[in-house]
């Protein structure tokens, strides 16, 4: 394939999140394979009103080797016009705008609208959301906006792959699931692990990892470690990331269930250094969402080897296969627990381990980089 000349659009350093992270992971893999890419990010990405975190803003060091172009303003359509002209006159072969929710379609339907116009390179879209978590009055005529700028479209989940099919099915699209996440240092060995985190070592961890949101089911996960057979199993459950929404009925429900002395609350942003450790520390990893497309965190426990418990919704059960590299549970407190409680009293953990060493070597970066340059069409 030739080379190309390519944008990524989309949060990258020095804002933070896990679609930061993943654009920057894939602005690499275009460089490793010979592509000129860089990202152009955020100049204001949300209004702070808006955001519902401490901060935007990542502690980690500025990347090195890879350029970011931090020019975008997410409400100010005066900037959307100058950056769309900006990045018209770069001559781009491809642009790829990274699509998770509809406040940002206004300025990216702009843009890549101005770029189409005005310059050779083909728009393309990784959808990971079309229908949001959290609904809006306007997400349908905003989605429309941007969609309608594109040339083609991938998605990491069969449902939003569906989605796109249903409202643009004309212009090329492919699936491609969720790629690894390979960035956030080696895997440790659990005694280490623990020991950075300040754990007890004869106990056995579950871990909730990422943003706190209605949508990621913590409330049920809490209702399900409350099982009484639980108890009597050395887990405990790591709570680990901030809270995107008001903390006090959690707070007010683990007082409720007597979970205090059961949890390890480190509900901070979690710097991309202390990823390993929280991972390498854990015997299983629990995703009791309540929706969802995809998502990263699935693909970080893959890269550490790591089993998983999911609930059946969104894209998360294509990635998991049943009682393989972990389990596939409904939305149902007991059900999650009786798996939770197969796992330690059955010694399920090496089994899956080892399992999952032969499912991740489907989910390579290179796959999704030829993916999306095969949406491009040829000359």
């Amino acid at each position: 394939m030739s080379k190309k000349k390519i944008l990524i659009v989309g949060p990258a350093w020095p804002l933070r999140g896990g679609l930061a992270t993943y654009n920057e992971r894939l602005c690499r893999e275009f460089i490793a394979q010979g592509h000129s890419c860089q990202i152009l990010s955020f100049s204001l990405q949300y209004p702070s009103i808006l955001f519902p975190g401490k901060t935007q803003f990542s502690s980690d060091p500025q990347p090195n080797d890879i350029e970011i172009l931090p020019h975008l303003n997410s409400i100010y359509p005066l900037n959307w016009r100058s950056v769309g002209n900006s990045m018209a006159d770069k001559d781009y072969d491809v642009v790829i705008f990274r699509y998770w929710m509809s406040f940002m379609a206004p300025a990216f339907g702009t843009i890549a609208r101005i770029i189409k116009r005005k310059s050779k390179a083909k728009i393309l879209a990784i959808t990971d959301n079309i229908i949001p978590h959290e609904k809006k009055f306007f997400d349908s005529t905003f989605t429309n906006y941007f969609l309608n700028s594109c040339d083609g479209f991938l998605s990491m989940s069969r449902s939003v792959y569906e989605q796109v099919s249903e409202l643009q099915p004309t212009k090329p699209r492919s699936y491609v699931p969720h790629p690894m996440y390979d960035m956030f240092g080696e895997k440790l060995s659990k005694s280490i692990a623990k020991q950075a985190l300040g754990l007890d070592s004869d106990t056995h961890y579950l871990l909730f990892f990422g943003f706190i949101r209605k949508y990621k089911g913590l409330q049920l996960l809490l209702e399900s470690f409350a099982d009484e057979r639980l108890k009597a199993f050395p887990i405990k459950l790591i709570i680990a990331g901030e809270f995107y929404e008001d903390r006090k009925p959690y707070d007010e429900l683990i007082s409720q269930l007597g979970l205090e002395s059961r949890l390890v609350l480190a509900t901070d942003f979690i710097p991309n250094n202390d990823v390993s450790k929280y991972f390498s520390a854990a015997d299983m990893v629990v995703q009791t969402y309540l929706n969802a497309t995809q998502s990263g965190v699935t693909q970080i426990a893959y890269y550490y080897d790591k089993p998983m418990l999911v609930t059946n919704v969104g894209g998360l059960a294509e990635l998991v296969p049943h009682n393989k590299v972990g389990y596939i549970s409904g939305i149902d407190k007991k059900q999650i627990a009786d798996y939770i409680l197969d796992f330690f009293s059955n010694g399920k953990e090496n089994e899956f381990s080892d399992n999952i060493k032969i499912e991740k070597q489907k989910f390579t970066w290179n796959y999704l980089t030829q993916a999306l340059l095969n949406l491009v069409p040829k000359a």
